[in-house]
């Protein structure tokens, strides 16, 4: 039978994060992306296949795109811009 909950329930957003990547720093990040959605799903994960740019530069994959910064905090107010909640904003 068909679990009709599942296409019932509120949209989550997902945002993926690269353990090895130099450009990310998991301990200043995650707690920044967590302020801005605390109902999103954070995974840290090996490997997210994006080493050109994760090499330099922060990222994130905000629900399967990709989204980087020049540095840490450009990254956040870009994802606060795409989840549309600039209020929420880490200072």
């Amino acid at each position: 039978m068909l679990d009709l909950t599942a296409l019932t329930t509120d949209f989550q957003n997902e945002f993926k994060l690269c353990q090895n990547c130099k450009g990310v720093k998991l301990t200043t990040l995650t707690p920044q992306l967590k302020k801005l959605d605390p109902h999103a799903k954070i995974h840290e994960l090996p490997c997210v296949s994006y080493c050109g740019p994760g090499r330099d530069y922060p990222f994130v994959i905000l629900n399967n795109k990709p989204i980087t910064g020049k540095n840490e905090a450009d990254l956040i107010e870009k994802i606060a811009e795409v989840l549309g909640n600039r209020e929420n904003l880490v200072k």
